[in-house]
């Protein structure tokens, strides 16, 4: 039986301290969602909602920018998904092949970009003069491939067995019958992995929408739930009537809004969580 230690004891503690203060605010905000105006009022609510009810909910479905701005958060998550695992898996298989022509030069150079990157305003210019301002390929192309994403995915690749390879080339294919029929049904857990990192970064993006666009048709929910943190969604204050007794009170419309926009994708995790681990201890090791 395996006993027990102070190392131990202290890394329960911390862990739970931990989970304790990340799981701490998304409860909170729950709660405050579906509680009665008058206890929101009164800063009665800590962790059990008060007087149940789903009015600010109600108010959120009803909404049709919301709406809207959903549709498109779902549209640019599965367009830039797909878009990035594609350039992402192709990118990283070719770097992945020892006998590619400057190999270790096109490595070195993707490696500049962590730490060195041209900056915002000639992103900016590049993206205006290649006309993708207030289009939905602005959500897209600018951060289609993360490098240490890229960086994951081919130390995945390098750690294939090459006679993998071989045995399709005798079949006659080329490299990119092997990349297709063989590389890829191998490798669903690196794609899990690599396509949840995009998904969650494209779902929780509100910084190119900001600089690329400019019409309120294109924006997505994130951008709308940044607004109504930052300014409010009624003009008149904090708490307004929504006809007889029913009150909007400011902080409710906001969580209510916040746990529309953060549930969708955590319910996203526990079908790719086998895969996930997976992914990640396969592309940190190896290589």
């Amino acid at each position: 039986m395996r006993r027990w230690s102070w190392f131990d004891a202290v890394n329960i503690v911390l862990l739970l301290g931990v989970a304790a203060a990340t799981l701490y605010p998304f409860v909170y905000m729950a709660a405050v969602s579906v509680s009665k105006d008058i206890y929101v009022m009164k800063n009665e609510v800590f962790l059990w909602p008060k007087g149940f009810n789903l009015n600010m909910y109600e108010v959120v479905f009803r909404d049709k920018q919301i709406w809207g701005a959903y549709g498109n958060t779902i549209l640019y998550v599965t367009l830039g998904t797909a878009v990035s695992l594609v350039i992402t898996s192709m990118g990283a298989y070719a770097l992945s092949r020892k006998d590619m022509v400057f190999q270790r030069g096109f490595t070195l150079m993707i490696v500049f970009t962590m730490f060195f990157s041209g900056g915002m305003i000639p992103t900016f210019l590049v993206v205006r003069e290649l006309g993708l301002v207030d289009t939905i390929w602005a959500m897209v192309l600018p951060g289609a491939v993360n490098t240490w994403n890229l960086i994951i995915m081919r130390t995945f690749f390098s750690g294939m067995p090459k006679e993998l390879e071989e045995s399709g080339r005798m079949d006659g294919l080329t490299d990119i019958g092997v990349f297709v029929r063989i590389v890829l049904p191998l490798s669903k857990a690196v794609f899990a992995t690599i396509g949840l990192f995009y998904a969650v970064a494209l779902w929780n993006n509100f910084y190119l929408p900001l600089l690329y666009l400019r019409q309120p048709d294109l924006f997505p929910l994130q951008v709308l739930l940044r607004n109504l943190i930052l300014a409010g969604a009624v003009n008149s204050g904090e708490v307004t009537s929504i006809g007889g007794d029913n009150l909007i009170v400011e902080d409710s419309l906001k969580f209510a809004t916040i746990m529309v926009s953060t549930v969708p994708i955590l319910l996203i995790y526990p079908f790719i969580q086998k895969y996930f681990v997976k992914g990640v201890m396969i592309g940190a090791v190896k290589g």
